[in-house]
């Protein structure tokens, strides 16, 4: 099977497992497991902050970080898209107390000026506004990633209106790999950041979370009453720091694959519009004799696994586990569709 539901079905590579088995262990809830330490001490200095917190999952960093900037009865603004608003099961009611106000954004984008209207006036009968977060690259958006001016403008807004301002990083290497970006300057502007090692990354398991060491010693306490206190979990940060050291050149790669695959579907009949293909996800409408179901079921017969998001939409998505040939492979299968 080519598999293209998502880059979370990668597997461990023989040298992520080799460095996995060497790897030196303690116990992290005792902050005592040298690989863990080592893992967010390399991520915090990649982006030019002063700490991280190693967690099992994205949607645990985003949680910790909502539930540390706000307080009960707030309110948080983010894309109507957002991971964090439609696929974690609830979170910021359940966890933080808190809704959400989402915003019609472009692929999952949003601006400055957006969020200025968003913010409520200081009014008892109002949530009070509290934190704006962000998702680059944006995953309901196909992969879209936001303009750095973009952001830097959103920033101001959040200084101006004393807002905190998160980002879900759950794919932010292969924004900084397709925009040529430096880390540090994600670093410089927001005040939490969301790392997952399990997508393109090709780690196993696990998110780190970014911040100041006061708010990663507040996230550290969260993260214990979230359950996600581990303690050999050295193991797992070994695979996250083998995936820092050899698997961020290589999403390049992914993004090539994902564009001659996006080129031999819209020269077909059943294609209808699609997302611009920045990254490593496409996502494209199906019409004429396929329903985003059949045609998923169409491929699942040449051995290709793909997703329907919706009653007429397909996402596919790259990663390292799909080589040149299976990409060769699967535009011989949609040439003959």
């Amino acid at each position: 099977m080519i598999e293209y539901r998502s880059d979370t079905f990668t597997k461990p590579t023989p040298g992520m497992l080799q460095t996995m088995f060497q790897t030196q262990v303690g116990d992290d809830v005792f902050n005592e497991d040298p690989s863990v330490n080592t893992l967010q001490s390399m991520l915090a200095q990649k982006f030019g902050m002063e700490a991280g917190l190693f967690c099992p999952s994205g949607t645990m960093t985003n949680q910790i970080a909502i539930r540390c900037h706000t307080e009960p009865g707030g309110e948080v603004i983010c894309d109507k898209m957002s991971h964090v608003y439609i696929y974690e099961g609830g979170g910021i009611a359940f966890n933080s107390l808190c809704q959400v106000k989402p915003i019609e954004g472009d692929r999952g984008r949003i601006k400055a000026p957006q969020v200025t209207d968003a913010i409520n006036p200081n009014d008892i009968h109002k949530a009070k506004t509290q934190l704006v977060s962000l998702e680059n690259t944006a995953n309901r958006g196909g992969g879209s990633c936001y303009h750095f001016p973009d952001i830097q403008e959103i920033k101001e807004v959040c200084l101006e209106n004393k807002l905190k301002l998160h980002l879900d990083g759950a794919r932010l290497f292969n924004a900084i790999v397709a925009k040529d970006e430096n880390p540090k300057d994600y670093g410089n502007i927001f005040d939490s950041i969301s790392i997952c090692l399990s997508k393109g990354l090709g780690a196993p398991v696990g998110s780190v979370l970014l911040g100041t060491n006061n708010f990663i010693e507040k996230a550290r306490r969260v993260r214990k009453v979230f359950g996600g206190g581990m303690r050999q979990a050295g193991y797992m940060a070994a695979a996250g720091i083998y995936a820092l050291e050899n698997n961020i050149d290589r999403l390049a790669l992914d993004h090539r694959h994902a564009k001659e695959i996006a080129q031999a579907l819209l020269k077909k009949e059943f294609v209808g519009e699609m997302m611009p293909v920045e990254t490593n996800i496409i996502i494209f409408q199906v019409k004429g004799n396929y329903t985003a179901k059949t045609l998923t079921e169409e491929f699942k017969k040449q051995d290709i696994l793909v997703t329907a998001i919706s009653p007429s939409q397909i996402r596919m998505v790259l990663h390292l586990d799909v080589t040149k040939e299976m990409v060769e492979e699967t535009i011989k299968v949609i040439e003959g569709l």
